[in-house]
C-alpha cells in the first residue's frame, strides 16, 4: 500500500474533483450524478446537517479536498474550521474558494499528515468524508479522530459488494489503493471504541457513520 501513490492521484485530479461539486453541464452529467454520484450529495447533506448546532463551533475537516464542507460550515456560522490535506492541489482550490465566498479569514487548509497533525484544541465536529477509502488500517483511524473529537464524528465508508462496488475498484487498481467495507466489518471496528456511540447507515454505495462521544456521568459524593 503506498499512500504516496494515493497523493499524486489526488493531487493530480483535484480541479476534476472540484467540478463535481458545481457541475453545470446539463443533462449527461445530471444522469451520472444520479446513478454513480447520489452518495457524495447524500453523505454532504447529512455531514452539514448533523453539524448542529454550528453557531460559534468548531470543525476539523480530514480530507477536507477543495474545502465544499469547510466552506458551508463556516458560511452557517461555524467560529473557526480547519482542513486537512495532503494534496496541495487541493488545498490550493479550497483556500481560493473561501476567500472568494468571504469567509477565508475563519478557514485555515494546511498540508498535512492526518496521524502527526498536531491540533491546540479538539473540535467540537469531525469530518471524515471521502477519507476512509484509501485508508488501509481503519481502527487507527477511529481511535486518532475520536482523540480529537470533542462531540461527534462523521464518516463515509465505501460499501463492499455490487456492481458499483467492483466497478469502482477495477477503476482505481492503477490509480491508487482502495478499501471497501461491509456492515458487519464497521460494527466490529466501533465496537472497540465504548466511549462512543456508532449510528450506522446506508447511503447509496457508502455507510454514513456518526460517532458521537458519550456524557461522562457525573461524580458522586463518597463519605
Amino acid at each position: 500500500m503506498s499512500l504516496d501513490r494515493t497523493q499524486t492521484f489526488f493531487h493530480q485530479y483535484a480541479n476534476d474533483f472540484d467540478a463535481i461539486y458545481g457541475n453545470q453541464n446539463g443533462l449527461i452529467d445530471s444522469v451520472i450524478n444520479k446513478l454513480f454520484r447520489k452518495s457524495m450529495w447524500l453523505r454532504y447533506e447529512k455531514s452539514i446537517e448533523g453539524c448542529n448546532p454550528i453557531e460559534g463551533k468548531t470543525v476539523l475537516d480530514i480530507g477536507c479536498g477543495p474545502g465544499h464542507y469547510s466552506i458551508t460550515l463556516a458560511q452557517r456560522g461555524a467560529a473557526k474550521v480547519t482542513g486537512i490535506d495532503f494534496a496541495e492541489g487541493m488545498l490550493k482550490l479550497a483556500t481560493e474558494h473561501a476567500q472568494k465566498v468571504g469567509v477565508g479569514d475563519r478557514c485555515q487548509f494546511q498540508v498535512a499528515d492526518f496521524y502527526q497533525y498536531p491540533p491546540e484544541q479538539t473540535f467540537d465536529y469531525v469530518i471524515v468524508m471521502g477519507f476512509m477509502d484509501y485508508m488501509p488500517d481503519a481502527e487507527k483511524v477511529v481511535a486518532r479522530v475520536l482523540s480529537l473529537t470533542r462531540n461527534k464524528a462523521f464518516f463515509s465508508f465505501p460499501a463492499a459488494g455490487g456492481i458499483l462496488a467492483w466497478q469502482r475498484k477495477l477503476r482505481y487498481q492503477k490509480r491508487c489503493d482502495l478499501f471497501l467495507y461491509t456492515e458487519p466489518q464497521l460494527k466490529q471496528i466501533f465496537s472497540h471504541f465504548p466511549e462512543a456511540t456508532a449510528t450506522i447507515e446506508p447511503i447509496a454505495r457508502d455507510f454514513f457513520v456518526t460517532l458521537t462521544r458519550k456524557e461522562k456521568a457525573p461524580r458522586t459524593a463518597t463519605a
